[in-house]
């Protein structure tokens, strides 16, 4: 196997048993368990989980080694607060100066997020339905504004990952769409009203008290690998 294949493999399975529940936050990533499980050099998973840290799904450590990140519903909180700030002004800008080019754009993001919900993909399906309101920025031409989205929405994709249901994505979904809606019909007032909701919606169908998974490490991998 490839070193960058045997890096994506180790990736995908762990991304998997963390999103799919399998796995515990703060949750000990042992270098050299998960070399012997996958069958490869520590250098490579040392890779891997380096991969992960970007995207805020595994914390590095120094001296002590990589977790699984653990997400904080105050740092949750805030994020949500800063963005319903910025997309409120977000969305009243955009409805102001709507192209067809951008809401036909809107559509096929739309139409991919079904998609993941009909495959079930749930980080395919938490990465894209993250992704439309960067979008919308880029949309704008305002690089700062989706970079600065991008950051937030980054900083809280692993509690969206771990604590959202399917129903609520299924929600979010379907905002998305009554969204594009409004901004195509340029309903100033409807379109800034349903972002508000649709924001304060995801927030609220975050559940922090289910049932917590499994620990175990080799249980968690052997249940997405086998």
């Amino acid at each position: 196997m490839e070193s960058s294949s045997a890096t994506s493999t180790i990736a995908e399975s762990l991304t998997r048993a963390i999103v799919e529940h399998k796995l515990l936050p703060g949750t000990k990533l042992g270098e050299q368990k998960l070399a012997d499980h996958f069958g490869v050099s520590r250098t490579l998973v040392r890779q891997a989980l380096f991969q992960l840290s970007q995207n805020r799904l595994v914390t590095l450590e120094p001296a002590r080694g990589a977790f699984v990140s653990t997400p904080s519903v105050e740092e949750a909180k805030q994020v949500f607060a800063v963005r319903l700030m910025l997309e409120t002004a977000m969305t009243r800008t955009f409805v102001r100066q709507v192209k067809p080019a951008q809401i036909k754009a809107l559509k096929s993001h739309i139409t991919a997020e079904k998609k993941a919900m009909e495959r079930n993909d749930v980080g395919q399906r938490t990465e894209l339905l993250g992704d439309f309101h960067v979008v919308m920025a880029e949309l704008m031409g305002n690089g700062v504004l989706a970079q600065l989205l991008g950051d937030l929405i980054s900083r809280c994709a692993l509690i969206t990952l771990m604590y959202q249901s399917t129903t609520a994505a299924e929600h979010s979904h379907e905002e998305h769409e009554a969204i594009v809606h409004a901004l195509a019909n340029k309903d100033e007032e409807t379109a800034v009203r349903l972002m508000q909701e649709h924001l304060l919606h995801v927030e609220e169908g975050l559940t922090f008290d289910r049932d917590m998974p499994t620990s175990d490490l080799s249980m968690a991998l052997s249940s997405v690998t086998n």
